[in-house]
């Protein structure tokens, strides 16, 4: 599982990001940042076609993507990964799913989906800044698999121990790139030290 605290611009922005004293215009751009540069762990292992290529020299034999590549953004605070992930692949298409975490029973509950229909014939990436519970995620795996979704991947910039091994338990096919791994989880279910609500902060509705 790719993650990139140790990397120094990764440790620069997340501490910048986690301070109180960050407002929504840099966190939204310490987020970006972060997500830019984990495009690459990301997609790292993505099947790849041969392609012959003519280049002014010569003619030699490249690699493209087997697949087309959906970013489904958990709505809200995925958002602000999508953006990121969609200046690196603009050939993307965005789906949509939107959950509302209930904070009595900490379970998130679903009221959008917007999924094309080749989804089960391409690379899906999961965008949510928090893996914190895991439920958010565990539910958004489940759905688009049951809308046939084969090819999953996970991209968080936050996560819980706890959240992780959920999601390595109930879906051990699905990788999940995270730029930290946090001590765990409170008694309200946020990821400590963490970051606070990221749609909150995203979007400055704190």
């Amino acid at each position: 599982m790719p993650n990139l605290q140790n990397h120094p611009l990764v440790a620069d922005r997340l501490a910048r990001l986690r301070s109180t004293n960050c407002p929504p215009q840099e966190f939204r751009q310490h987020v970006s940042d972060i997500a830019r540069l984990m495009v690459l762990p990301a997609t790292a292992n993505l099947a790849t076609n041969d392609t012959e290529v003519t280049t002014p020299l010569t003619s030699m034999t490249g690699q493209v993507l087997a697949r087309p590549i959906v970013l489904v953004p958990i709505l809200r605070a995925g958002l602000g990964i999508s953006e990121a992930f969609l200046q690196m692949l603009p050939e993307a298409t965005v789906a949509h799913y939107g959950m509302a975490r209930n904070e009595e029973t900490l379970q998130p509950e679903v009221y959008l989906e917007r999924i094309p229909d080749q989804i089960g014939e391409a690379e899906v990436f999961i965008l949510d800044p928090m893996l914190a519970t895991g439920g958010s995620a565990l539910a958004a795996i489940d759905g688009l698999k049951k809308r046939g979704a084969r090819h999953l991947h996970f991209v968080c910039l936050v996560a819980s121990p706890e959240g992780i091994e959920l999601l390595k338990e109930s879906h051990p096919d699905v990788p999940v790139t995270t730029a930290a791994i946090d001590q765990g989880l409170n008694e309200h279910g946020y990821i400590v030290p963490g970051l606070g609500d990221a749609g909150d902060r995203i979007f400055g509705t704190l």
